[in-house]
């Protein structure tokens, strides 16, 4: 009677539980990579002036909110972020409608030059934002707009427009043009279609890419210095302000308590729509 060997089994079965263990390890050292300086930096902003310059580094201290109230009843800090607040919804907002129908036009109907035209928006993404800020100030000052929101708004659609009219496009490619077809075919027009089928499809991806534009927009910080001064800065802006205050360097105190002040309406916002933001990943990556 023969015996029947276990042993490749159980090789292969050890050999996948290490291959787990090992991607499972790295994934989570690089998580921690990465959320270190987070991590610092919202320790840091309760440190005195004192305990940021010990060597070494402490990790237990007499934590403080002096910064933190200096800052918000002094540097006009809530307002600042007001503004990023209305700027980067708005500019997220307006690029969405109009890169996704600029992105469901460039998949689905048959346009003269349409692939030509989809490069050159493209490339525009290489243009360096210093070539567009100065230009943009100059006609802002002429027409009396500096220092507004809309100015703002209109300037950061410059670099997500594109951003969401590629990342729509290759949604809508994906989707079969059947569902079009049909829907014309039962008496809706090409908008109806569009509306009522393959927006409620591709919500999933409009609303992730709908939160990367925010976040892109949250963070900006050329254009918002070049065309703002007092009424319309932003909370980029506000940190570089910080950042420059001093004669004796940087004060870091204040320098990571506005920064943790500004991360943390990212990631409630991020946690909010983590389910929709999920699903659009998820979509994109078993459609593309």
């Amino acid at each position: 009677m023969t015996s029947i060997d276990t042993t490749a089994p159980k090789l292969r079965r050890r050999r996948r539980s290490y291959s787990h263990a090992a991607r499972v390890g790295g994934a989570i050292f690089i998580s921690l990579l990465f959320l270190f300086p987070v991590f610092w930096m919202v320790l840091t902003s309760f440190k005195s002036q004192v305990d940021i310059f010990t060597t070494p580094p402490k990790l237990f201290f007499d934590a403080t909110w002096a910064t933190y109230i200096e800052y918000f009843t002094r540097a006009d800090i809530p307002d600042r972020l007001l503004n990023t607040v209305i700027v980067a919804t708005g500019a997220g907002i307006l690029s969405i409608v109009v890169g996704t129908l600029s992105g469901y036009a460039l998949a689905r109907i048959r346009l003269r030059g349409a692939a030509t035209f989809g490069v050159l928006i493209l490339m525009s993404r290489g243009v360096p934002p210093i070539a567009l800020a100065v230009p943009m100030f100059l006609v802002a000052r002429n027409m009396g707009l500096t220092d507004k929101h809309i100015t703002l708004i209109f300037a950061y659609c410059t670099f997500l427009i594109p951003y969401v009219m590629w990342l729509m496009r290759s949604f809508f490619v994906s989707l079969p043009k059947e569902l079009e077809e049909s829907a014309m075919i039962d008496g809706c027009s090409r908008f109806g279609a569009f509306f009522k089928i393959i927006v409620p499809i591709s919500m999933p991806g409009i609303l992730s890419t709908l939160i990367f534009s925010i976040i892109l927009a949250w963070e900006e910080l050329l254009f918002a210095l070049v065309l703002t001064s007092r009424d319309a800065v932003t909370i980029p802006v506000a940190i570089a302000g910080i950042a420059g205050d001093t004669e004796t360097g940087a004060n870091w105190a204040a320098l990571t308590a506005v920064g943790t002040v500004t991360v943390i309406p990212v990631v409630i916002f991020a946690l909010l729509v983590q389910k929709w933001l999920i699903q659009g990943l998820a979509d994109g990556a078993t459609k593309g």
